[in-house]
């Protein structure tokens, strides 16, 4: 074969190669598998609230409320003055002169209610995670009472505050300044926490 007509040979392959897969692939099964999530299903799942408490939901509650909730719904777990329940539950109230075990995998640190940087972030937690094995069952107002309560006990609140949509964004947390919020990423830019390699 001279070369022009290699050339157009090996042109012609690549078509019927590229031909073939692309028909194997258009007829390959789908298994009827996986679907489009309707407006309704995403915003279901667009649960998260961030620090200005924008997504929060209406309802309030007050300490006074949130301590029969805790004595009802968490203290099975967490213990009847929230002094945690061994390995199954830590500790969400100080108790003087006792350990404070407070962290999810039960070892020794700062209580959420006074550690976290927003109370919008002791909500959350609380709505989405909370009563364990029933998260998401509680109410908006068990959740701003439950919160009021842990914040009051953690001495951030009075307790006849109510916490609502309004109040609950405006506590100041004890610990709101010890913490640095990440930069916003533009693209191209290093990441923050690249190697010593840079990769």
């Amino acid at each position: 074969m001279t070369e022009p007509s290699t050339m157009r040979f090996r042109l012609l392959l690549t078509v019927m190669i590229l031909g073939v897969f692309r028909t194997a692939w258009a007829q390959s099964p789908t298994y009827g598998l996986g679907k489009t999530p309707s407006a309704e299903e995403i915003h279901a799942w667009d649960i998260s609230i961030g620090p200005e408490g924008k997504e929060l939901p209406p309802g309030h509650g007050t300490a006074k409320e949130g301590a029969q909730l805790f004595a009802q719904k968490c203290s099975m777990c967490h213990g009847e003055n929230g002094e945690g329940n061994g390995a199954s539950a830590p500790t969400v109230i100080k108790n003087e002169g006792k350990p404070v075990i407070s962290s999810p995998s039960n070892q020794p640190g700062p209580l959420m209610a006074t550690h976290a940087p927003y109370a919008t972030t002791i909500w959350d937690y609380i709505s989405r995670g909370m009563p364990f094995g029933q998260e998401g069952s509680l109410k908006p107002d068990e959740v701003y009472a439950l919160t009021a309560f842990l914040l009051f006990k953690g001495g951030v609140i009075q307790e006849g505050d109510v916490m609502d949509a309004q109040s609950l964004p405006k506590v100041k947390m004890p610990n709101r300044d010890g913490y640095a919020p990440l930069p916003e990423y533009k693209r191209g830019a290093p990441r923050i926490f690249a190697n010593k390699t840079g990769q």
